[in-house]
């Protein structure tokens, strides 16, 4: 891997809009004064980071769920998933993952399948590591049919900072395990609904990166893991 590629990440089309305004006040602050325009070019250079969108390597093997969003799960609880996709309104297991200003914002679907229902939902921007930002907060939710029939939910919450969450895909949609869907700007959460049965094999405060970290796995019977990451 050339040293290049290590510090610069190919950039999601989402974000050169963003890096262009960025740019351009950078250009007008350094004429006012060159303290204010590094201070600009700083800012334009972490926006740049922050629509980075790396390639990632994404497990194969069947049955595998793998996170959907770079960042640190916050929440595992049982949970009824979002009205407005018509699942069921029994609990499921809901894990969330809080992402940062700092984390890559590109979401990937936890499993490959076929979207079959989008429900997009406004509401309040509080802070998205918080328990009631999954009722209250802007959302939007998607749910996966699996080849084996089973479901699976994911939910874009938008945080304290993000304002805009933006989905690449429509119902009907063949989408891989890994594939992109969506992102958020400016700092959110993801929540993903596991299917009835399917412990998480992950810890609250351990650290994900979306199209690897394995979240759960379809075909184990190993018991929900307890205890947090120090």
């Amino acid at each position: 891997m050339k040293m290049r590629d290590t510090f610069i990440k190919p950039m999601h089309p989402e974000g050169r809009r963003f890096v262009a305004i960025f740019a351009a006040i950078s250009l007008v602050l350094f004429l006012i004064w060159d303290p204010l325009g590094w201070v600009g070019l700083g800012l334009t250079v972490w926006c740049y980071y922050f629509f980075r969108d790396p390639q990632r390597t994404t497990p194969t093997r069947a049955g595998l769920i793998i996170s959907p969003a770079d960042g640190v799960i916050s929440l595992i609880e049982p949970a009824v998933p979002p009205a407005e996709l018509g699942m069921s309104d029994a609990p499921l297991t809901r894990v969330s993952v809080f992402m940062n200003v700092f984390n890559c914002h590109v979401n990937r679907a936890p499993i490959g399948g076929r979207i079959s229902a989008i429900a997009y939902r406004p509401g309040k921007f509080l802070n998205a590591s918080l328990d009631k930002a999954s009722e209250d907060n802007e959302r939007n939710s998607l749910c996966i049919d699996m080849a084996d029939g089973r479901q699976i939910a994911v939910v874009q919450i938008a945080g304290l900072v993000a304002r805009r969450i933006v989905c690449f895909v429509t119902p009907g949609t063949e989408i891989a395990t890994g594939g992109r869907f969506g992102l958020i700007r400016f700092g959110s959460r993801l929540d993903v609904y596991l299917p009835d049965g399917v412990a998480p094999l992950v810890s609250i405060g351990q650290t994900m990166v979306a199209g690897e970290t394995v979240l759960a796995d379809l075909t184990s019977d190993e018991p929900r893991r307890s205890g947090r990451t120090g």
